[in-house]
């Protein structure tokens, strides 16, 4: 399926988790390190109810065997929801690679990346 800026799966949790990141970002600001704003964000999905989980671990499948390397997912949300969260001058296309390996990996079928380092909140939707 072709997904559009406005038909992609998950809208109202992706319009959850990014107005939290709005949130945040308004109330921190730009500059602190990721680890600030992963701490907000888990604070914030408490607060709200959002069901999370937090460095969530996946293993990477090959050719019949799993591979001895894993990756953790900075949060997946709603169980559905991968979120990759930054703190840099931008969203490079690496990051963008990496969240998309983690969809594959996952099962999910939406990842968002919200980066928190510059003046005004950077969000990336990945659909897989």
């Amino acid at each position: 399926m072709k997904y559009s800026e406005t038909n992609y799966p998950n809208q109202e949790m992706t319009k959850s988790i990014i107005g939290t990141g709005i949130e945040i970002h308004k109330n921190l600001g730009f500059g602190f390190l990721e680890i600030v704003y992963k701490d907000a964000l888990e604070y914030e999905f408490r607060q709200k109810g959002i069901g999370y989980e937090r460095e969530k671990m996946y293993e990477v499948p090959y050719k019949g065997i799993i591979l001895p390397h894993r990756f953790y997912a900075d949060f997946v949300v709603f169980d559905e929801v991968i979120l990759e969260v930054k703190a840099k001058d931008g969203i490079a296309p690496e990051d963008m690679a990496q969240t998309l390996n983690y969809l594959k990996c996952s099962g999910c079928k939406v990842g968002l990346i919200l980066n928190f380092g510059r003046m005004k909140l950077d969000i990336k939707r990945v659909v897989f």
